[in-house]
């Protein structure tokens, strides 16, 4: 065997159980860019904050309009009891300037286009077992390979409310309290591609409950500062239904700073849109690794330290 291979087997055996076996990583574990959400909470103690502004364009052909949205998407997380718990708010303020060019109509709505809070819990983690986390030693391509089992993926499952504030002019008529819930998958298909799938039912109790689906492909380069995703999103309702695209890139630049930049675009007419979003994620990483006493520790079959164990055999003359 190659000495690089050796140290690549070598590097992926510590490094394994380090990103694979627990919800806290030593680097940021960002949502952005995209809608779609990991399975993973950030971890016991951490407190992220996830930050975009975008620009989108709409026309709309039906009611003949033409729109500008700025805004700003928020999301802070923290990692709450225990590292599978994670409490989440989230959301979206926009101005939307609309122009009516037929009858010369001008007008401006500001509010929350999304406004929720809510409760993720990582149900399932297939890599909590030990041997399916174990890399292949004598292989750098069985480790890097696409594997079947890679499909199984980590499940977690959402809880929350959206809010809607005031007069909201997007959600007219509609209570102040409405209800959402979902399923996050996470599956590594790869040591350098990730597939995160979203389903969610949302606005519960409302007269325009909406069916939301989400599958997001991630991929890092050789750099691994540096990553690109793919994104696909549905919408499905009485009051609005459209397929969404979104591309772009993140970049890592220290262990509790990324920064992202994505676009994307809509599938319909009525109405179409376009849209571009630079983001920014930054974590207080407060987490503390939870102490094992010595006594619960296993080192061997077992689970004791033999009395003398660390002690230097010494040698015997060979009679012989």
């Amino acid at each position: 065997m190659e000495i690089s291979m050796i140290k690549k087997s070598f590097f992926l055996f510590v490094l394994f159980p380090t990103i694979l076996c627990a919800q806290y990583t030593d680097v940021i574990n960002s949502n952005r860019p995209g809608r779609a959400a990991s399975a993973y909470a950030v971890g016991k103690n951490v407190v992220q904050a996830e930050i975009g502004l975008m620009y989108e364009q709409q026309d709309n052909a039906d009611l003949n309009s033409d729109s500008n949205i700025f805004g700003a998407d928020y999301a802070l997380r923290y990692g709450l009891f225990f590292e599978e718990l994670e409490v989440i708010a989230e959301g979206s303020f926009i101005t939307q300037n609309i122009l009516y060019p037929d009858l010369g109509i001008e007008g401006t709505l500001t509010n929350f286009s999304r406004n929720r809070v809510g409760l993720k819990y990582l149900v399932y983690d297939p890599y909590k077992n030990p041997e399916r986390s174990k890399p292949n030693l004598y292989s750098w391509r069985a480790n890097n390979l696409f594997q079947w089992k890679n499909l199984i993926p980590a499940i977690s499952v959402y809880g929350g409310a959206n809010f809607v504030i005031g007069d909201n002019p997007f959600y007219p008529g509609e209570p102040t309290v409405s209800y959402r819930g979902g399923i996050q998958t996470q599956s590594r298909l790869s040591p350098r591609f990730v597939l995160i799938s979203n389903i969610a039912y949302d606005r519960i109790t409302t007269d325009f409950p909406e069916w939301r689906y989400a599958l997001s492909l991630s991929h890092a380069f050789r750099d691994p500062r540096w990553s690109v995703f793919f994104e696909g999103q549905g919408i499905s309702g009485d009051r609005y239904s459209d397929i969404i695209l979104r591309t772009g890139v993140a970049r890592l630049i220290s262990p509790n700073f990324q920064a992202d930049f994505h676009l994307g675009s809509g599938f319909k007419n009525d109405p179409s849109r376009v849209f571009v979003v630079l983001g920014f994620s930054y974590r207080l990483d407060f987490h503390k690794d939870k102490l094992i006493p010595i006594n619960e520790q296993q080192s061997g079959m077992t689970g004791k330290i033999k009395k003398n164990a660390n002690k230097r055999k010494s040698k015997k003359p060979d009679k012989k």
